[in-house]
């Protein structure tokens, strides 16, 4: 068949996930913490004296799961070599491990793990701990994303990398919206902005774009159809994030 229409032959010799098992457990835990955390707040309330809140917990586990799971199902389509994603992949279940047991530990502990009030040196020094965490990760996913933009990454699967390209970028928007939230030292800014929608929103292009280039990948469509739609998706979508940064920079609900 034609490969300017179906595009599978060549382009599905790699697979999404492969190679990447430990990665897709660590982010299996997430939603295994998060389900332990519902089940306490369902019959103990989610509140935990002085300033824990374990439903945030739930949140923040699912997420960083959702996350890790999502940066799997990529990792082989990078184009890196087997040392340099050994490496990003142990970094990153490294710093993954510590952001779990902080968040949900410190929690049920009674502690907001990133913004310790009254703590104990113990609490801020997990406090200090989860900050630099969190500006490794953004470096170390910054160090993950570079070779998706080279040419040797198009040799795999071009379409799916061409959208992969647009959810790093917005995912970059996400880890600007993180450190916003550091530095403000609240997810509130202005009367009615709340930052962790950008934080959020962002992140998910790792699931929504790679989609919708898998189903082109799928199609009958032509190659040039494909790309017209995927980069058409990846520009709407990044200017969407873009547009719930303005709002919330305003200080405005989104």
């Amino acid at each position: 068949m034609n490969q300017q229409f179906t595009g599978v032959s060549k382009s599905t010799t790699v697979k999404l996930l492969e190679g990447e098992r430990v990665l897709v457990c660590i982010g299996l835990l997430g939603f295994v913490l998060a389900a332990a955390c519902g089940i306490w707040v369902l019959l103990y309330g989610g509140a935990t004296s002085p300033d824990g809140d374990v439903s945030r917990a739930i949140s923040f586990d699912a997420a960083l799961g959702i996350f890790l799971i999502s940066t799997a199902a990529i990792s082989p389509l990078s184009g890196m070599s087997p040392k340099k994603r050994a490496f990003f992949r142990w970094a990153f279940v490294i710093l993954s491990l510590y952001s779990y047991g902080a968040e949900t530990i410190q929690n049920f502990r009674g502690v907001n793990p990133r913004f310790v009030e009254d703590g104990s040196f113990f609490d801020h020094f997990v406090g200090i701990g989860f900050g630099l965490v969190a500006l490794l990760l953004v470096i170390v996913y910054i160090f993950f994303s570079i070779p998706f933009f080279r040419p040797k990454a198009s040799q795999t699967r071009p379409e799916i990398v061409l959208a992969i390209r647009y959810a790093l970028l917005a995912t970059m928007l996400s880890f600007a919206a993180g450190i916003w939230i550091s530095l403000n030292q609240s997810r509130f800014t202005g009367l009615e902005g709340n930052l962790i929608w950008l934080h959020g929103l962002g992140f998910h292009g790792l699931q929504v774009l790679p989609l919708i280039a898998w189903l082109t990948e799928h199609s009958t469509i032509t190659i040039a159809i494909r790309r017209k739609v995927i980069h058409l998706s990846g520009i709407l979508y990044f200017l969407g994030v873009i547009c719930i940064g303005w709002q919330t920079a305003l200080g405005k609900s989104i």
